[in-house]
């Protein structure tokens, strides 16, 4: 009723600032009457419009709709779980999914964490299933280990711009220093390295990628003389 009223009201003002216009201006009785038929078509346009609201509004209560809070436990109730369950499980998914965005290894070890929440029932609720049986899979999947620190003897004429410059190792003279600081055990001097002596090529951070590659983009040679 409340509805209907405020429409009715709109209406009305509607029709009280139109006629009010209207009395400002000269109408033939044609356009009175297209004008007042104008508007009786509106107000009956709008109390069908109140009566399918009142409509829909008594389907509604006919169909007796539950609570939604109690729709979520009866949910929670056909795998099982309590909401203090689904909390639990929801911070063990989002601890994990950190620990894959992180690279927190080993791997192998995040699979198997992986597939215990894919196991547990409540991973088949909406609100986890397409994250913990999708998303984290293919994050997991493509999480490639760089590979570990690698051994290189020295060569006969070997130095240690030319081993950093090898695509093997960092495709990079300037990176140098770094297998310099971790042999530092048997290079006492970075300009003599000697055939036969066997170093540690470690990997390059996303730091040390990005330092070594703007030196090497920046270099320019001296002009020969």
């Amino acid at each position: 009723m409340n509805l209907k009223i405020k429409l009715l009201s709109i209406f009305s003002l509607v029709f009280l600032f139109s006629f009010v216009n209207f009395a400002q201006e000269e109408m033939t009785e044609e356009q009175w009457e297209a004008e007042m038929t104008s508007f009786k078509n509106k107000k009956a346009a709008l109390e069908s419009e109140i009566s399918a609201l009142r409509s829909d509004i008594d389907n509604l209560k006919a169909m007796n709709l539950k609570d939604p809070e109690e729709c979520i436990d009866e949910l929670y109730q056909l795998v099982g779980a309590t909401r203090n369950d689904v909390n639990n499980f929801r911070k063990a998914v989002n601890e994990l999914d950190g620990k894959v965005k992180r690279k927190e290894g080993p791997k192998d070890d995040r699979q198997a964490d992986l597939n215990a929440l894919k196991t547990n029932k409540i991973s088949a609720l909406p609100e986890f299933f397409n994250k913990v049986h999708n998303q984290m899979q293919k994050d997991l999947d493509n999480w490639v280990d760089a590979p570990k620190d690698v051994n290189y003897t020295v060569a006969k004429g070997d130095c240690l711009w030319n081993i950093a410059k090898k695509k093997e190792h960092y495709s990079n003279g300037f990176a140098w220093p770094v297998i310099y600081q971790a042999n530092r055990d048997q290079i006492k001097n970075p300009d003599l390295i000697f055939p036969d002596q066997n170093f540690k090529i470690p990997n390059l951070s996303e730091e040390e990628k990005s330092k070594y590659e703007k030196l090497r983009v920046n270099y320019k040679p001296a002009p020969v003389q």
